[in-house]
């Protein structure tokens, strides 16, 4: 398979997040897909600290919803999908570790024609576990809600590439 420059630029200019989903469901297979990419996401010392927990129960999902008040897009998308890291595999970088697992797993699901969205889950750590029944060394980083997409969501206006990038040391501008 080979991908043109072009084509992976379009890509990644529009993945977006998506928070209204259609009811269809996400078949399993493609579901098992963006999981399966999602474990080829760089960590640490390869130490791969994820797991992944599907959530499809509704009543799961509403109990999220309410531990994370941010997370009300896991009501209307089929799929929840918690990510989690064990802390004692990777002590120092667990938390980027999961978010790297969890930026492919949003690409994954772009890649199949899905929409997701990250829920990020820091705050809520010991609701979550506790709902969850994951131990205490496994800390949920993001919760992504996954489905089809029931909107196009527009691009929104960046910061200018001047404005975040340095030479050297901060404050040095990078000539453009």
């Amino acid at each position: 398979m080979s991908c043109r420059t072009e084509d992976l630029l379009e890509f990644l200019l529009t993945r977006r997040s998506i928070r209204q989903f259609k009811p269809d469901p996400v078949p399993d297979e493609i579901l098992l897909k963006v999981l399966d990419l999602s474990r080829y996401a760089p960590s640490a010392g390869n130490r791969q600290p994820w797991v992944f927990i599907v959530v499809k129960d509704i009543e799961v999902k509403k109990k999220l919803a309410e531990i994370h008040r941010g997370a009300t897009p896991l009501l209307g998308a089929p799929v929840g999908v918690v990510v989690a890291c064990d802390k004692n595999a990777s002590p120092v970088s667990y938390q980027v570790d999961c978010a790297n697992a969890t930026m492919y797993m949003l690409l994954a699901a772009h890649a199949f024609g899905l929409g997701a969205v990250w829920l990020q889950a820091l705050r809520n750590v010991e609701d979550i576990q506790k709902l969850l029944g994951l131990p205490e060394s496994l800390i949920p980083v993001a919760i992504v809600a996954l489905g089809f997409p029931a909107e196009k969501p527009q691009a929104r206006p960046r910061k200018p590439l001047e404005d975040v990038t340095y030479i050297d040391r901060y404050g040095n501008k990078l000539p453009t």
